[in-house]
């Protein structure tokens, strides 16, 4: 593990979709990362009083999305602790479990513009070894302005370019309650699972 370059890919994941794995995967190409761990978030502090489908059936689902791949792994790094869960905690966490590697921590743009409001960013930006950011063209993030409030930031940023794929977790469990169509916006074994356990069916 010395010299592995490893990614951390968290969320709800609720569900995991094909733009998950695209996004995946094409951080794995452009800046070399040799695996990427999947953080299942139990209960995130953002969505608090938001209606979450239950651990097991995410886990179930996260299992299948990531199965066909062998550069993709589902960390329990979250999982089999209390909350909170701040990516402070989880970063040094997985420091220890993977003593030596490089931790590259994926997000988006509008994370690393709202970087100020995460519990101890100047602690977590030091805790990783780069910061994997996946841009879309709305978001706009003052890096000059990032980095007096965070010193240290703009070196550790990696950009990473992404197709535009308009297809999210809420969209997909919409279109699953109205009886829509959403087949191929998620792997097979996802889908299945979804289907099998009437996820996001309106209850009567």
């Amino acid at each position: 593990m010395a010299s592995m370059r490893i990614g951390i890919f968290g969320g709800t994941f609720d569900p995991p979709h094909i733009a998950h794995l695209i996004l995946a995967d094409e951080a794995c190409s452009q800046i070399r990362l040799e695996r990427i761990l999947w953080v299942l978030t139990p209960d995130p502090p953002h969505k608090h009083g938001q209606s979450i489908t239950p651990l097991v059936d995410r886990l179930a689902m996260m299992r299948a999305a990531v199965a066909n791949n062998l550069a993709f792994e589902l960390s329990r790094v979250e999982i089999d602790r209390p909350a909170p869960y701040y990516a402070l905690d989880t970063v040094r966490l997985l420091r220890q479990q993977y003593p030596g590697a490089e931790l590259v921590y994926l997000m988006g743009g509008d994370s690393l513009r709202d970087l100020p409001m995460w519990y101890r960013p100047r602690e977590f930006v030091e805790a990783c070894h780069a910061l994997g950011v996946m841009l879309r063209p709305e978001v706009k993030v003052d890096l000059p302005a990032l980095e007096a409030q965070i010193p240290g930031v703009s070196a550790k940023v990696c950009l990473i370019q992404t197709p535009l794929i308009e297809i999210s977790a809420s969209q997909i469990r919409q279109k699953v309650s109205q009886d829509g169509s959403f087949r191929y916006y998620l792997p097979q074994g996802v889908y299945d699972i979804i289907q099998e356990r009437g996820l996001y069916r309106l209850q009567d």
